[in-house]
């Protein structure tokens, strides 16, 4: 070797010397106390009647109108400083936009529900009164008239007069634990995912409310410490005991009946949803027409769904469409059901020809037409045109890895709206002659631009460029997707992120995150950066797959699963730690995995049922037998476990604690409501009993996303500890 060879070799290995040093390292002080990698977003973005402005409520709390013609800021509606009601967090116009209700001091309850204080904002004279001086209130709305607005206090409906203030109790029997009026029990909250049980009428003469009878559901408890070393003054030796409805799996449900009150006469009907008790009523919706009430209705299979149309001054109902399932219905329908201005059509998103997709039905349900076709799944319908006579919806039509904006109209003509390929997603103004595309793919954050519905670009909201320049500082994403085979010549997808300076030979210890539940999807091309990537700087090699049973590649993929929660993806992740010990860059005898929730309980089955592939784990709040958790989600795939057994007990990790090998670390939150901590209670007594040495950490009154103060920082910098001890 001649010496200016040797020196050009050594000048490139100093060049990429100093490039790794000088790149920054990321800390979990960066992720969890500087939140240092989040994206900057428009938020609360709100179209008003015109179709011309809209409304964004800035994070100083004023509410500002623009146009979305020029973009430009056309006024001030409110100044919230000038208000000292507190930060703002939430606001809603009346329709002829004249007055706003104002939400505050929001109190979360569950993931959905809170109480909060509202107040009426008139425009015009820039009074604010105050919604009541007698309690706390939960989801509070206008009428359509404006002239009330409908609140629920201690599980009653309440309207109150939006010029008089005067209120009026509607309900009477509502009792904690008991009787729930106008809004949702917990696992309707949780797996119907709404949190408003009441419906106005469109003239304003009727209130349609969902009223829950809990009695007969069962209790579930939680402990509630103090948080910190008691003091005598405080009496706080003892901690406190919270208790609510929770209807495990074949457990009793609460029996739902659907009421309408007319606050002219006082008078209040029950409208007629069958003799049977033991069903849902996932939604109810107002029709075009102010006599006509539309209620959802769902067996307690999942796998039969109806529409009925009821009378609001008699109560009576007709079926008007019905659809079955052989698997179950998808949760996600209902949102995207959208009833004609002219009472003569509905709009409904439907898997019944193997993937999701748009159809038109008059209202007596009779089909119309299948607007969208092809083997790939709608993904999101963002509603209808009545004037151009455009669907506008967001698929999977490029790729499940990717999601684009379209239109189309019955005759088939489409036209994709979005302009770069990842992830895109649109809000339309109310006469869908705008709207403003989020945008994101793996190495581009959020971009919010405004587009005219010839799809011209009018400008950016938001950029996010001082973040993709701060992440090139940090290394860059380094996202790189790929596919492969089983064993079984199942095609799966998946994403890598290597180390700085990655060498294919070296051997490096490979951390693999996924989630994998039902119709759930990890592997997309859109923007994420944070831990991973800091797993990466510290030697690690990070992989996510989506195995069977996650969403956009069609019903038969998704619905795989189907009574046997846990049997394929088990069976997909084991392959995919093969695969991977098969790549020369990899160390066969350090693959971890780990996962959150549904991602736990599938980690801790990888390292029960595939501890021969799998050499350390984290599971984080899992599931680990399904009888623990709710009746709504469990039943939808499993049917109940006495229609089941085998479907609960062979998958659950907990029949498996006799199989686990290498290191596990097993993580909860005593005050979680939704996974609760009896899951990790008792598998992990079921592991002392196999005689397994595993880690445990409970994080005190924390819930399912065990987070607040210094909890996050604290349980990442131990996971972080964790697989640096035991994967390197």
């Amino acid at each position: 070797m001649n010496k200016s060879i040797k020196l050009i070799l050594t000048a490139v290995v100093l060049f990429y010397g100093m490039t790794s040093y000088s790149q920054k390292q990321i800390t979990i002080d960066d992720l969890w106390t500087n939140w240092s990698f989040y994206p900057n977003s428009v938020d609360d973005i709100r179209s008003m009647n015109d179709g011309e402005n809209y409304t964004i409520l800035e994070r100083n709390g004023d509410l500002n109108k623009f146009s979305y013609k020029t973009g430009e800021k056309i006024e001030t509606i409110l100044s919230g400083k000038s208000l000292k009601i507190g930060r703002i967090t939430a606001y809603k116009f009346n329709n002829d936009e004249t007055k706003i209700l104002l939400e505050t001091n929001k109190k979360r309850i569950y993931r959905r529900s809170y109480t909060a204080d509202y107040y009426i904002y008139d425009i015009k004279t820039k009074k604010n009164v105050k919604l009541s001086a007698n309690g706390e209130q939960q989801i509070a709305n206008f009428s359509p008239n404006g002239e009330n607005v409908t609140f629920i206090r201690n599980n009653n409906l309440f309207i109150a007069d939006t010029h008089s203030g005067v209120e009026t109790q509607i309900t009477f029997d509502g009792k904690h634990n008991k009787i729930i009026n106008g809004i949702p029990d917990w696992v309707y909250e949780e797996e119907f995912s709404f949190n408003r049980a009441y419906e106005w009428l469109p003239d304003s003469k009727n209130i349609a409310f969902i009223k829950f009878d809990e009695s007969k559901v069962k209790m579930f408890g939680m402990t509630m410490f103090a948080g910190k070393a008691p003091e005598l003054k405080n009496n706080k030796l003892y901690p406190d005991y919270q208790s609510f409805k929770y209807p495990k799996a074949g457990e009793a449900n609460s029996v739902v009946s659907v009421h309408i009150y007319n606050p002219e006469s006082r008078k209040t009907i029950k409208v007629d949803i069958g003799e049977e008790n033991d069903i849902y009523i996932p939604r109810i919706r107002a029709t075009a027409d102010p006599q006509k009430l539309a209620v959802f209705r769902l067996n307690r299979l999942q796998n039969k769904f109806e529409i009925l149309l009821a009378d609001v001054t008699t109560g009576k109902t007709k079926v008007i469409f019905s659809e079955e399932n052989k698997y179950y219905i998808s949760e996600a329908e209902f949102d995207n059901i959208k009833f004609s201005d002219d009472n003569k059509h509905f709009i409904i998103t439907s898997e019944r020809d193997g993937y999701r997709h748009i159809y038109l039905h008059e209202i007596n349900g009779k089909k119309i037409k299948q607007i969208t076709k092809g083997n790939f799944d709608v993904t999101g319908f963002y509603g209808y045109d009545k004037k151009s006579k455009f669907y506008y919806y967001q698929s999977a039509e490029e790729s499940p890895l990717n999601r684009a904006v379209y239109r189309i109209n019955e005759k088939g003509k489409k036209k994709k709206l979005s302009k770069e390929k990842g992830t895109n997603n649109a809000e339309f103004s109310n006469n869908f002659e705008y709207y403003i595309n989020t945008f994101s793919n793996s190495d581009t954050p959020d971009i919010y631009t405004l587009y005219n519905k010839k799809s011209e670009k009018i400008r950016v909201l938001e950029n996010n460029e001082k973040l993709k320049k701060l992440v090139k500082e940090y290394g860059g994403v380094r996202k790189e997707f790929f596919k492969f085979k089983t064993s079984e010549n199942i095609e799966l997808n998946g994403w890598i992120i290597k180390p700085e300076n990655f060498s294919e030979n070296k051997k490096y210890p490979v951390i693999v995150t996924q989630y994998s539940g039902p119709g759930s999807q990890e592997v997309l091309d859109n923007w994420n950066f944070g831990w991973n990537n800091l797993l990466a700087q510290k030697g690690f090699i990070v992989v996510c797959v989506d195995p069977r049973g996650t969403g956009a590649r069609g019903e038969k993929f998704r619905k795989q699963t189907y009574l046997q929660l846990g049997k394929y993806e088990i069976i997909d992740l084991i392959e995919t730690g093969k695969y991977l010990q098969k790549q020369k860059y990899v160390n066969p005898d350090k693959i971890g995995i780990w996962g959150w929730s549904y991602g736990g309980f599938m980690s801790s089955l990888c390292m029960t049922k595939g501890a021969d592939v799998f050499s350390a784990g984290i599971a984080v709040a899992p599931v680990t037998n399904w009888i623990y958790y709710d009746n709504i989600y469990t039943e939808r795939f499993m049917r109940t476990p006495q229609e089941n057994p085998d479907g609960y007990y062979k998958n659950s990790p907990i029949n498996h604690a006799d199989k686990l090998k290498g290191k596990f670390l097993i993580v909860h939150g005593t005050a979680d409501d939704n996974v609760h901590w009896q899951n990790t209670a008792e598998f992990t007594e079921a592991l002392i009993q196999a005689d397994k040495q595993f880690s445990q950490f409970i994080y005190t009154n924390r819930n399912h996303s065990i987070y607040g103060g210094n909890t996050r920082k604290h349980l990442f910098t131990m996971m972080l500890n964790f697989w640096e001890d035991n994967l390197k």
